[in-house]
């Protein structure tokens, strides 16, 4: 299978410390891959460098077979490559619906002259994204809260919401910044089942966890990365197989 998301002798360093080291890594579609390592280890710079956050100072990012490194990250969302954040970045005082009505990518009604000029497609597309976003809603769980304000959510039911915004950009691939933390065990079957479901669909799904049970469970390739740089690749059984890994990722304040 032809992989759609690929590095290249990634390279970056703040000062003395190298967040990227030289990491060549391949992301095929249809397949969950676990990013993991101990903290500090250069998980969330990769996602950074692969999205357009910061940029590399050696190597390159390829998307589909296009050169984007460095590009802006809406260029790189736009071309359909999505992350979320430990942080979650939610509207706090917007509904539920509103916060998923809100990612949807490419919105008429956000062009004044359009508009203007065509009301009635600005409707039709805004009718479109309502429904969409309403059955985003029904998908993680949450279409009964999609009148509540987000900063009104359980942290898990936040947690569901960020996942939601980020399947609103109807993106090909999704890289995950620790989606399963803090979730309880209901809200993490339907997180485990939403990773599937995209993976299923042909699509790149990559996450940083610290869960390893969950990592484990859904993943069927890990990257091991310390210091920024690879250590390991593989499944997660014979990565974690591995004691001198075990003990440098489990010894470590992960």
């Amino acid at each position: 299978m032809t992989s759609l998301l690929q590095t290249r002798g990634l390279v970056k360093s703040f000062g003395g410390i190298r967040a990227a080291d030289h990491l060549d890594l391949t992301f095929e579609p249809g397949k969950i891959t676990g990013l993991i390592g101990p903290n500090g280890a250069g998980k969330t710079t990769f996602f950074n460098l692969v999205t357009g956050y910061i940029p590399p100072d050696e190597g390159q990012v390829l998307w589909d077979g296009r050169d984007v490194t460095g590009k802006a990250p809406h260029h790189v969302s736009a071309a359909g490559v999505i992350r979320t954040w430990q942080d979650l970045r939610l509207y706090m005082h917007m509904t539920v619906l509103q916060n998923v009505m809100v990612a949807r990518p490419a919105q008429p009604g956000e062009r004044l002259l359009t508009a203007l000029v065509s009301p009635r497609g600005t409707w039709r597309a805004e009718r479109h994204n309502r429904a969409r976003s309403m059955a985003i809603l029904e998908r993680v769980g949450l279409w009964d809260k999609r009148n509540t304000t987000a900063a009104d959510l359980s942290f898990a039911e936040q947690k569901l919401l960020s996942i939601a915004r980020a399947l609103a950009t109807d993106a090909r691939c999704y890289l995950f910044d620790e989606p399963l933390a803090g979730l309880d065990e209901e809200s993490s079957e339907v997180a485990h089942r939403i990773l599937r479901e995209l993976a299923a669909s042909g699509l790149v799904v990559c996450l940083v966890e610290h869960i390893m049970d969950s990592v484990v469970n859904v993943c069927e390739e890990v990257v091991f990365l310390n210091q920024g740089a690879l250590l390991a690749q593989g499944t997660p059984a014979d990565v974690m197989a591995n004691e001198q890994l075990a003990e440098l990722y489990f010894g470590a304040d992960a």
